[in-house]
């Protein structure tokens, strides 16, 4: 893969404030330096997930005013919500892609909760509403669980795996683990790479090595710049991932070679 799409995760999952002027700033800035997703949870002010939609419709209102980004839903996370709430977002007009979490997974002294019914539940929804799935895989497992899924769902092709590795009780962020599962993902398929945790660059790059389409980086994962130090700005995690890419003479893509990537249709 020449070309790499820049997906952006800009709020921490223990943030206490979620300000949405904030986030859609933080968003712009980083697609002036190649960011073509953004990945955002439904969250109110106090940074607690939820299925009130008053925040997160604000934030793509102040995002879509200013860039034509794409949108990625999360329908995750660790909460009591049932199914049908974590769903809420999938009806906004400006959603373009979901993720989509197909197994139960042990995090950090909790319990992932992905029940058999409600991923069938969310998948059956995503499709329904011409929504992009974006299939996190935290074990390979999940892998195997998604194509015996399809047999049954006709996702849209091709259809995107996001490996997400370094979650504390869940599959380590290490090269062999990467490779393993990289190769367990249908020869058809797109895939990409989540380093949760991460204190260095170097899975990431790796990953791009290795063919990823997409690279999901911002604060959702990890704060750190460099090993020891941590920043502010979701925007100097982007540009230094952008750095990394073009310096192994691959491209970041802009918003339309994405669209076209991730074969999503033109809704305008």
């Amino acid at each position: 893969m020449d070309k790499v799409i820049i997906s952006l995760a800009p709020v921490a999952g223990d943030s206490s404030k979620v300000s949405p002027l904030h986030v859609a700033k933080e968003a712009i800035g980083a697609e002036e330096h190649g960011a073509s997703i953004v990945h955002l949870h439904v969250r109110d002010e106090n940074g607690k997930l939820t299925d009130d939609l008053t925040c997160f419709e604000e934030t793509l209102k102040q995002i879509k005013t200013e860039r034509d980004m794409i949108i990625q839903a999360s329908t995750g996370g660790i909460s009591e919500m049932n199914i049908e709430q974590r769903c809420a977002p999938l009806i906004c007009q400006d959603v373009e892609m979901a993720s989509l979490n197909v197994g139960s997974v042990n995090i950090a002294g909790n319990i992932y909760m992905n029940h058999p019914k409600d991923v069938e539940y969310c998948a059956k929804s995503i499709v329904e509403k011409d929504i992009i799935p974006e299939f996190e895989v935290f074990e390979l497992g999940m892998i195997n669980t998604i194509c015996e899924l399809n047999k049954s769902i006709d996702f849209k092709k091709p259809m995107l795996f996001n490996i997400v590795l370094g979650h504390t009780g869940s599959t380590p962020a290490t090269i062999d683990t990467l490779i393993a599962m990289r190769n367990f993902i249908p020869k058809d398929a797109l895939w990409a790479i989540t380093d949760y945790g991460r204190r260095d660059f170097n899975l990431i790059a790796a990953a791009v090595a290795m063919g990823a389409c997409e690279v999901r980086i911002g604060f959702e994962d990890s704060c750190y710049i460099t090993k020891n130090e941590q920043t502010h700005s979701n925007i100097e995690l982007v540009k230094k991932l952008k750095n990394i890419i073009t310096s192994m003479d691959k491209e970041v893509a802009s918003v339309t070679q994405a669209r076209k990537i991730l074969g999503l249709v033109d809704r305008h």
